[in-house]
């Protein structure tokens, strides 16, 4: 992945992986990829790759289950 230099990259990572939901790569109820998957894809420190999770979490598109994972949320329609 080629990084915008005046883009954080959690955002860039983010607006990837918000892609692969909207587009149904990862489709509602999916288990979205861990900290230690996200930093192997991206080549990020883990805890940019959990600040990814977390936003995408309080952005309301995927929600953690302890001890399994993170899930893909049902969007709305539009």
């Amino acid at each position: 992945m080629e990084w915008e230099p005046d883009v954080p990259r959690w955002q860039q990572v983010y607006a990837r992986i918000e892609e692969r939901i909207t587009d149904g790569t990862y489709p509602p109820g999916s288990q979205l990829p861990g900290v230690l998957a996200i930093v192997e894809e991206f080549g990020i420190a883990q805890m940019t790759a959990r600040r990814v999770l977390t936003e995408l979490r309080q952005a309301g598109l995927a929600q953690m289950q302890v001890g399994i994972g993170t899930f893909v949320t049902d969007l709305p329609k539009p």
